[in-house]
């Protein structure tokens, strides 16, 4: 894994609403720094960086750059029935 992605998911999920604009912006500019397309085990890792809502749009934009990763994802599993909307997004975009 890149040492981009690896940095990007090291620091966990995207902040909330709530979070302060320097957050936010340190988070988008890491996501920023990853080049595209993203491998398929990148586009796992980051798959689990969804926080609790869309970050002001940044959650989307991270729903963009995992689907540069060559598809469909392998062994995407169908989110439970306590799945987050993030997980369940996906699955419905790329979902197997």
């Amino acid at each position: 894994m890149r040492p981009e992605v690896q940095s990007f998911v090291v620091d966990g999920p995207l902040p909330d609403w709530d979070a302060d604009e320097e957050e936010i912006d340190r988070r988008v500019k890491q996501l920023e720094a990853i080049p595209s397309p993203v491998t398929t085990e990148e586009a796992h890792a980051l798959a689990d960086c969804f926080g609790p809502d869309d970050c002001y749009g940044v959650a989307w934009s991270l729903v963009h750059l995992i689907e540069t990763a060559p598809g469909p994802l392998p062994s995407v599993s169908r989110p439970g029935p306590d799945a987050d909307w993030w997980q369940q997004t996906l699955w419905d975009r790329w979902g197997t």
